[in-house]
Parts: structure tokens; C-alpha cells; sequence
């Protein structure tokens, strides 16, 4: 029974051997393939890491100049800023001084006119003065005139009377 067994395993064992060979031979290809996918997706992985590494330095560059032109903008402006802020500082002090020189010429004027109204009043009331002074002499001229007038008048009538009752006695005598 043994070499029954023996002989009808044989084929069988056979069989096993080259399903073994053949499982061998698909494990090494399996295997042989699975390296190679291996292989293929680290060097894809390298290809990736390496274009990600270049778009980096890429960027960096780009973000650096993209900084370095900002950072010559603020630059340019701040500058552009701080010409100007000079320049109206400059006009606003050009202005305050004519400004001040506009006050000075003015306030000269205005004591020059006050100065001179001054001078015009003073002589005006002193033209007044004098004028009221010769008024109140001719008044008292025309007072004189009129006194004297009436003085002359009032003895001139009084000879006129007196003359008339001379004439009257006179006339009555006769």
C-alpha cells in the first residue's frame, strides 16, 4: 500500500513541486515588479521632491524680490512723503513770515493813519478853536458896533428931541 501511495503521490508531489515553481517564479516576479513599483514611485517621489524643491526655491526668489520691490515702493513713498512734508513745511514757514511781515507793514499803516488822524484832528480843532476864538471877537465887535450904534442912535435922538423942543419953545414963542 505504501508504494501505491507512494507512486499515486508522485504525481502529486509533482504537481505541488511545479505549482511551487511556478508560485516561485510568480512571487519573483511579483517581487521583481513590486521593486520596480517601488523604484518607479521613489524616483517619481525624487522627480516631485525635487520639482517641489525647485517651485519652492522658485517662489522664495519671487516672494524675495516681490519683498525687496515692496520694501523700494515704501521706500520711494516714505521719501517721495518726507519731500513733501518738507516742502510744506518750507511754504507754510515762507507763508508765516510773509504773513507776519503783511501784520508789521499793516500795523505801520494803520499807526501811520492813526498818527496822521491824529495830526488832522489836532489841527482841525485847533482851526475850531481859533475860528470860535475870531467868531466870539467879531461878535463882540458887531456887539461893540451894535452898542455903539445905538448909543450914537440913541444920542442923535436924543439932540433931535432936544432940537425939537428948542424948535417947539422956539416956535411957541413966537
Amino acid at each position: 500500500m505504501k508504494p501505491d501511495k507512494e507512486n499515486q503521490s508522485q504525481p502529486e508531489v509533482k504537481d505541488l513541486r511545479a505549482t511551487i515553481v511556478v508560485l516561485r517564479e510568480q512571487l519573483e516576479i511579483l517581487s521583481f515588479e513590486k521593486d520596480k513599483a517601488v523604484q518607479k514611485s521613489a524616483m517619481q517621489s525624487n522627480d516631485e521632491k525635487n520639482q517641489l524643491k525647485q517651485s519652492v526655491s522658485t517662489l522664495r526668489n519671487e516672494l524675495e524680490n516681490l519683498q525687496f520691490d515692496k520694501d523700494a515702493a515704501v521706500q520711494r513713498a516714505v521719501q517721495s512723503s518726507s519731500d513733501e512734508i518738507q516742502q510744506l513745511k518750507n511754504t507754510a514757514s515762507s507763508l508765516r513770515s510773509e504773513l507776519e511781515s503783511l501784520r508789521f507793514d499793516k500795523d505801520a499803516a494803520v499807526q501811520r493813519a492813526v498818527q496822521g488822524s491824529s495830526d488832522e484832528i489836532q489841527q482841525l480843532k485847533n482851526t475850531a478853536s481859533s475860528l470860535r476864538s475870531e467868531l466870539e471877537s467879531l461878535r463882540f465887535d458887531k456887539d461893540a458896533a451894535v452898542q455903539r450904534a445905538v448909543q450914537s442912535s440913541f444920542d442923535e435922538i436924543q439932540q433931535l428931541k432936544n432940537t425939537v423942543s428948542s424948535l417947539r419953545s422956539k416956535v411957541e414963542r413966537l
